[in-house]
């Protein structure tokens, strides 16, 4: 076999994978990486705990993929979420399966996973430059021949393109890689934050920041479709809601998420009929008590003030006088909570980027280009993206380690 030079364009989860599968094929293997270390975003995933991937099996992968997820059946198939976990526990990171599935290393800290990525470049051979901005590939005809960089032109016998999406531009992904693919040819879909927190028209929730929302149900409707309804945990903010449930939820609210309706029960255990007989049964044993009084122990002071906003009474008027008609406006209020999407945080707080590169041009069997022979994609600069819980990153390994092993 021919022992081919590969530049690697972008030191990411996909990028030092492939380079890693590359060089262990024989190659001599180049990362090109802006930044001034490997794996920036890697340090910031899971709250800097890294959640590497997901031990849901391959049924569970696919059905948390949300776009395209048939044109990575071949990148499943060579490189899946248990060879992650071995390739990390061989190289000196012992991982734990936590709740929902989600795989963390032993240690909570992501610069651990970094770690076991270095000696594994190290043990393939991988050279590795830092600080090198690449502006270009060149091509002649239809087929790769080197990169333009800021240190001058190189030649290369292939390359792979692994610089990430929009999402996190601290971390370089500015989307340069999506320059570099147009102007080969290739087609870049509509780009969009995915995963994403959301603000909405009305203000209720930013007096509210900072408080979480444990065990509430989330419904996401436009108009009457329901788009996403899921019981979880969601965040309170300066500018309208986050969390798990709502970053979930913005996956499914398509290209404009403005105009969406938001819906929280509060209290998703308790049926409406217990609800009322619970508030009945408050006001009968506090019945010289304000109305605020007799509900204070339903919820946190400062959120009941918003629920009682929104059912429109006065919690200092006195529970003797509350009628049933306001009963049932609190328990609707409870069961409830309604909020209007105005849209979604810039890319800076998106987990991932929706859209890419058109997976029609990208043989999904090799991940090669269609049109430029010799150049490789993977990670988020192709079009498919995926929920929360470790199937982001998955993508990104498998689609590393089949460009970096097709070569």
């Amino acid at each position: 076999m021919n022992r081919l030079s590969v530049a690697v364009i972008g030191g990411g989860a996909a990028g030092q994978m492939a380079a890693i599968r590359a060089a262990q094929n024989g190659h001599r293997v180049t990362i090109l990486e802006k930044n001034e270390k490997l794996g920036k975003k890697l340090f910031i995933t899971g709250k800097g705990r890294c959640n590497v991937t997901n031990d849901c099996g391959r049924d569970g992968f696919f059905a948390n993929v949300i776009r395209n997820p048939r044109f990575l059946y071949s990148a499943y198939a060579a490189f899946n979420e248990r060879d992650m976990m071995a390739f990390l526990e061989q190289n000196g990171c012992p991982v734990k399966v936590e709740r929902g599935q989600r795989v963390f290393p032993v240690s909570d800290k992501s610069s651990d996973v970094q770690r076991a990525l270095d000696r594994a470049l190290k043990a393939a051979g991988v050279e590795i430059r830092l600080n090198t901005d690449v502006q270009g590939i060149r091509t002649a005809g239809s087929a790769v021949t080197g990169v333009d960089a800021d240190r001058g032109a190189e030649t290369f016998d292939r390359v792979i393109l692994t610089t990430g999406g929009l999402s996190y531009p601290s971390t370089g992904s500015t989307g340069a890689g999506f320059s570099m693919a147009r102007a080969l040819g290739h087609t870049v879909t509509d780009l969009y934050p995915s995963l994403v927190p959301l603000e909405t028209v009305e203000s209720w929730p930013f007096a509210l920041s900072g408080i979480t929302l444990k065990n509430v149900r989330l419904t996401a409707k436009r108009g009457e479709k329901t788009l996403y309804a899921e019981q979880g945990e969601m965040l309170l903010t300066h500018f309208g809601v986050s969390g798990p449930l709502v970053l979930t939820a913005s996956a499914y609210m398509a290209e404009d998420p403005a105009g969406v309706s938001l819906f929280i029960d509060l209290k998703p255990a308790i049926p409406e009929e217990e609800l009322h007989a619970r508030l009945q049964r408050l006001i009968q044993e506090n019945p010289k008590k304000a109305v605020g009084g007799a509900f204070s122990g339903v919820l946190p002071t400062r959120l009941l003030d918003a629920v009682f906003d929104q059912a429109r009474i006065q919690p200092w008027a006195p529970a003797s006088s509350f009628t049933k008609e306001q009963r049932q406006s609190l328990v609707s209020a409870l069961k409830g909570m309604r909020l209007t999407v105005k849209g979604a945080r810039p890319f800076s707080e998106a987990v991932v980027t929706r859209g890419g590169v058109s997976v029609k041009e990208v043989k999904p069997s090799t991940l090669e280009s269609k049109l430029i022979s010799g150049l490789y994609l993977a990670g988020e600069i192709l079009d498919v993206d995926a929920f929360t819980g470790g199937f982001n990153l998955q993508i990104a390994w498998s689609t590393g380690a089949l460009a970096g092993g097709s070569i």
